[in-house]
């Protein structure tokens, strides 16, 4: 009989290749999705769907003794809301909630991996040139990232066996917010916030993945969080000119003051005040946009997990980019 496991967040960007990467891994995956979650996508994977509610942690236990789970990857979660307080109940109630259910209810689970975020511990300064270290004192630059932290703190004070990853900015196939960036390249423009220098990373999502599925076997560790990236720093133009080169596109290049995009930010967060959606560019994002430095050391990962990224910027767009072209996103 096949080991159970269950991803929450399933319909997303990153829970569809979960599920792709449990099944080729020969675990049974049953997936967490919301009643009003899309499935056409899943559909063809073939997981048996359940429909939790994270705000009762009663609930919650009844389906994990039910489902008998020896595994659970928690990648759901919000990354966009209204204000702190949705972020907080989302990001680190509902996470708390699905821990303590696991706690307490009668399954023997081997591990239980969340998918946290670099933005939990936020950027550093520009002139800090060494690889920052996931004992670095956090501060989170964006309500996200702040909700995320608090999450990983609800699951410091919570017996299990337990790993928790902090991957940077994730493409891939599918993906929505970096796709904005390359929708805007095709269209020919290339555009950046003021003119301060930038250090970035990234990570492609079959390399998240990869370090996920090594996470449910890792020896259990005191220290079990870790910084998930391809392991290179990339400066400010390096995921235009890399997309631009595969493609063989020519764009505009050009800076917009910093001032005038707040302005911006401060309009449109005005302009959705009363809509149930969030802005794409509000002053949230802006701080994480202009942030100098996101260049993580992914040494821990490499040490307890076995993590070695095979993809680089470059490959990895070069197999991101047939499928947005494919699927006519490009």
């Amino acid at each position: 009989m096949s080991e159970r496991i269950l991803i929450t967040g399933a319909s997303g960007f990153i829970g569809y290749h979960l599920i792709k990467a449990a099944q080729n891994a020969g675990l049974e995956v049953h997936a967490a999705v919301r009643s009003t979650s899309k499935l056409s996508q899943l559909d063809s994977l073939a997981p048996k769907y359940i429909y939790p509610d994270f705000r009762s942690k009663e609930s919650l236990a009844k389906h994990l003794e039910e489902g008998q789970y020896t595994y659970i990857v928690h990648a759901a979660g919000a990354t966009k809301a209204k204000n702190q307080e949705e972020y907080n109940t989302i990001n680190a109630g509902y996470t708390r909630n699905l821990a303590l259910a696991a706690v307490e209810s009668k399954i023997d689970l081997k591990k239980f991996v969340f998918l946290s975020s670099l933005a939990a511990q936020g950027p550093s300064a520009y002139q800090e040139y060494q690889l920052f270290l996931e004992s670095r004192t956090p501060n989170p630059v964006t309500a996200y990232g702040k909700s995320k932290l608090l999450a990983e703190q609800y699951l410091a004070d919570i017996e299990l066996p337990m790993v928790v990853l902090r991957p940077t900015a994730v493409y891939g196939p599918g993906e929505k917010d970096l796709f904005i960036v390359f929708k805007m390249l095709q269209d020919g423009l290339d555009a950046y916030i003021g003119n301060n220098p930038q250090r970035f990373s990234f990570v492609y999502v079959q390399d998240l993945v990869n370090a996920t599925m090594l996470a449910l076997k890792a020896e259990n560790k005191k220290e079990h969080i870790y910084n998930i990236s391809d392991g290179n720093v990339y400066n400010r133009y390096e995921l235009a000119d890399t997309f631009k080169a595969l493609l063989r596109k020519k764009t505009l290049r050009f800076h917009i003051p910093e001032g005038i995009v707040k302005v911006v930010a401060n309009l449109m967060e005005l302009a959705y005040a009363n809509s149930e959606k969030t802005p794409v560019l509000n002053k949230e994002k802006l701080n994480e946009l202009t942030a100098p430095n996101w260049a993580c050391s992914i040494e821990a990962a490499k040490r307890d997990l076995h993590y070695n990224p095979i993809y680089n910027l470059k490959t990895g767009l070069a197999e991101s980019i047939p499928w947005y072209t494919e699927n006519k996103w490009l």
